[in-house]
């Protein structure tokens, strides 16, 4: 359990230590089923909207879904590139391949992508925990270097404040549900007339 906890506080960082600009570029080039995808995930397609995906998704696996859908192209690389080696390469044959990966995908995404890998228990996880560390290509920045978004405190918000955010949400989460369902709908009625 420690090395869960661990390991999604590692890929929790990499998003953070993501730019803005980084995080819009990402965004930005995925494909309309990636862009569904992460859109089952957030509640809107910016840096912000990622970065409270991620929050809320520490516990429920969603930040998980919101790196593997946002890296997949750059995993799909990472892959091809390490060939036969792929399910459990070496420090060297990652480190040969880095290079590539983030002049291709961005600093970001490929950080990303290897802490992915570690909360999803790939056998190279300690290697890849290791680089994401020290080397000098990916590693993360020190915690206190990590700029931290300031903490909202409910606290201070009257009930009829708290009462108008939990409509606003909900009236969201509702109209996501009635587009997921007209997509499944129309996907349907497109099947049926093949």
């Amino acid at each position: 359990m420690k090395n869960r906890m661990q390991a999604l506080g590692l890929l929790d960082r990499t998003f953070k230590s993501a730019t803005d600009a980084e995080l819009n570029t990402l965004i930005e080039n995925l494909d309309e089923d990636h862009r569904e995808g992460l859109d089952s995930f957030v509640d809107d397609l910016t840096p912000d909207g990622v970065r409270a995906g991620v929050r809320a998704g520490r516990i429920d696996g969603s930040m998980e879904a919101i790196a593997a859908v946002m890296t997949d192209t750059c995993l799909a690389d990472c892959i091809e590139q390490l060939g036969d080696n792929a399910e459990n390469p070496s420090t060297d044959q990652l480190v040969k391949i880095l290079p590539a990966l983030i002049e291709t995908h961005g600093v970001a995404s490929t950080r990303i992508m290897l802490a992915s890998t570690v909360a999803g228990e790939a056998p190279a996880s300690a290697i890849i925990r290791d680089l994401l560390k020290s080397n000098d290509l990916v590693a993360l920045p020190k915690v206190e270097e990590v700029q931290l978004a300031p903490l909202l405190d409910t606290q201070k918000r009257s009930d009829d404040e708290q009462a108008e955010i939990r409509a606003k949400r909900a009236e969201a989460k509702k109209a996501k549900q009635e587009q997921a369902r007209a997509r499944k709908a129309q996907s349907a009625a497109a099947r049926n007339r093949s």
